[in-house]
């Protein structure tokens, strides 16, 4: 790396920062390595680059500073509450900023979510990095940076303040995923990394997972999640999308014990064909979907979804190529763009294609894939009425009834729709109850139960006349 780099642009003073009250300088960082990520919170690939910024903070933590410069996507992610929310629900220990001008990403000639860039100890820009995947390479000039600075006498070694304005406690964290029976709430705990077993007045009766973001089998009070999300029922067996270990784990709800069935805990970008799924790596399973003998995983990371064959033990990519976009037809043609949530009617599989702020419906036995509403990865908004103007935002998750109206959490509109399947007709669900950023559905008979995800809360709709009751879940 050359000794003479170009200037790096200071933050803007006027950047609005989350969770620190004294806007950070560059200028007073002299001496030490400084780690700026450009992301937004709804993109899968920036999801799995904060493992690795984690990783580089523990390893340089008396020499790098992390900042993170927010981009967003979406016009729900421009208010600031809901990025502290996202910072809060991501765990991030660094300042982050939001700058939904993208100003920040022009000084830094920014083209890509994420992008990191490193500036040196003399407040130099030394490199940036585009692109997911790229930690040998960050770490690498990380280190090279710090050596430079202490063989010229310019290192400060000296740990970076830990920073947070966490969430209130409360009974639930981010609740992100949802099943329900005629007797029985299941509810994804995501923030606490557990799965809850209730009744349908929110008690609950069991509790699977430790609480520790880890990667654990084991009987239920042993067993570790990382941030679980969807839910899907076979018999005695509850799967699990466990999103942070990129895996999906089953509870035996008679011995309550937990088991990996996919995913080898890392992040990967296998493409099986009637593989071993538990020698199988898969990158952030958001949904889940039983029908037959087949649990269909939503793969957002790579785009796709997978069919486990749980009667043969096999696992195969079913749908999508791995790059994202909207495009219909045969399953070898057709494309996903981060599917996020899934609903099984009949012979039928509906996704929520977050990225494509879509509703697709692909047919299992013709294996054809069409949008029932939606229009492309840039084409969203909070438009209902006629299939070809209706715009979403970033669904997470779908539930359907035998006859076809499907009930979509339009998440960063804070909406539930109700869809048409046939005809894409669409509907806002009116409701005299504030939600934010809903992430899970369940229906049962004329019940619609949502995960209100960034209020910590679950609560019930009655169909039929639309009131709304608050469910208590774990407040016992």
């Amino acid at each position: 790396m050359s000794a003479v780099r170009t200037a790096a642009a200071e933050f803007p003073a006027d950047l609005d920062w989350v969770n620190v009250d004294a806007p950070p300088r560059l200028a007073e960082l002299r001496g030490r390595v400084v780690l700026l990520w450009f992301w937004s919170y709804d993109a899968v690939n920036c999801w799995n680059l904060m493992p690795a910024l984690r990783q580089l903070e523990d390893k340089y933590h008396d020499g790098l500073s992390v900042f993170g410069v927010h981009c967003p996507k979406y016009p729900a992610q421009c208010e600031p509450g809901a990025l502290l929310r996202a910072v809060n629900r991501h765990g991030l220990r660094h300042p982050v900023a939001s700058d939904p001008a993208f100003r920040t990403w022009q000084d830094y000639r920014i083209e890509a979510w994420p992008s990191v860039a490193l500036i040196d100890a003399e407040g130099g820009l030394a490199a940036v990095f585009a692109g997911e995947g790229r930690q040998a390479e960050i770490d690498a000039c990380i280190a090279q940076l710090l050596d430079e600075a202490a063989a010229r006498d310019l290192r400060v070694f000296a740990p970076a303040p830990q920073v947070a304005r966490p969430e209130p406690p409360q009974a639930l964290a981010f609740p992100a995923g949802l099943l329900v029976d005629a007797q029985t709430l299941y509810v994804a705990d995501s923030g606490h990394h557990c799965v809850l077993e209730c009744d349908l007045d929110g008690r609950v009766r069991r509790r699977f997972g430790s609480g520790s973001a880890a990667f654990v089998d084991g009987e239920a009070g042993v067993a570790c999640f990382h941030d679980p999300r969807g839910l899907a029922r076979r018999g005695d067996a509850l799967y699990v999308a466990d999103r942070g270990n990129h895996a999906v784990r089953r509870i035996d709800l008679r011995r309550g014990r937990v088991d990996t069935v996919l995913g080898t805990g890392r992040a990967g970008r296998s493409r099986p064909q009637a593989a071993d799924p538990r020698a199988t790596a898969l990158n952030t399973p958001l949904a889940l979907a039983v029908a037959g003998d087949d649990l269909f995983v939503a793969v957002a990371g790579q785009h796709q979804l997978w069919r486990l064959d749980l009667a043969a033990g096999t696992v195969s990519v079913f749908a999508g190529g791995g790059e994202p976009a909207l495009a219909d037809g045969a399953l070898a043609v057709a494309r996903l763009a981060q599917p996020s949530g899934l609903a099984v009617l009949g012979r039928h599989l509906l996704v929520a294609d977050a990225a494509s702020s879509a509703l697709r419906l692909l047919d299992l036995d013709h294996r054809q894939m069409r949008t029932v509403v939606g229009r492309g990865l840039y084409e969203f908004g909070d438009v209902s009425g006629a299939r070809d103007g209706v715009r979403l935002q970033n669904p997470l998750a779908v539930a359907v009834d035998p006859h076809g109206v499907a009930w979509v959490a339009d998440s960063y509109n804070h909406a539930i729709k109700r869809v048409d399947c046939r005809s894409g007709a669409t509907q806002a669900l009116r409701l005299a109850y504030p939600l934010h950023e809903p992430a899970a559905l369940a229906l049962a008979g004329e019940r619609l139960w949502i995960a209100n995800t960034n209020r910590h809360e679950i609560v019930r709709v009655e169909l039929a006349d639309g009131a709304v009751t608050r469910v208590p879940v774990g407040e016992d």
